[in-house]
């Protein structure tokens, strides 16, 4: 692993359960572990003034929801953020969608799906059962936008937040 993916890594509490939504009560461990994950990297992000997604699930944590934010050039840019959990997690990783740049960006699939095959999903493999949602978004998803955002500006496929809302 990368020195600054190892760092990145660090600061996220690993996952120790190797269940995913079919396994009953160990499903509800793995949840139990997910959810102390995501609120540790919310916390680190917010101290480090670096918070940029609020995401919450469905009851039984197989759907989750919410939105997620970038910035470039002091313009925000945010996004709805929406995805399930696959019937083999953990050992497939969650496919992160962006319905609302379905379109803009060759690095998507149908549906605003987020290209992650060929970085994260190897990464992904060889730390199963460790990594979870929070690692999805902090090694996935954050990358992504850092790179796609800019790019999708200056195609002139995005506008910044601020100029969504004049009429």
């Amino acid at each position: 692993m990368e020195p600054s993916v190892k760092e990145s890594v660090s600061r996220i509490p690993l996952l120790k359960t190797k269940a995913g939504p079919r396994d009953g009560d160990q499903w509800t461990q793995r949840l139990k572990e997910e959810y102390a994950s995501l609120i540790k990297y919310v916390e680190n992000n917010k101290a480090s003034d670096s918070h940029w997604f609020h995401l919450e699930s469905n009851p039984q944590g197989t759907r989750w929801y919410g939105t997620c934010w970038t910035y470039y050039k002091n313009e925000k840019y945010e996004f709805e953020l929406t995805f399930d959990l696959p019937a083999t997690y953990p050992q497939a990783p969650p496919e992160l969608a962006l319905p609302e740049l379905e379109g803009k960006t060759v690095k998507m699939y149908r549906g605003g799906k987020i290209c992650m095959t060929t970085h994260f999903f190897p990464l992904w493999a060889r730390n199963v059962p460790h990594f979870g949602i929070a690692h999805a978004l902090a090694l996935g998803l954050g990358p992504w936008l850092s790179i796609e955002v800019p790019a999708m500006v200056e195609e002139g496929y995005l506008k910044p937040k601020s100029e969504q809302n004049v009429a």
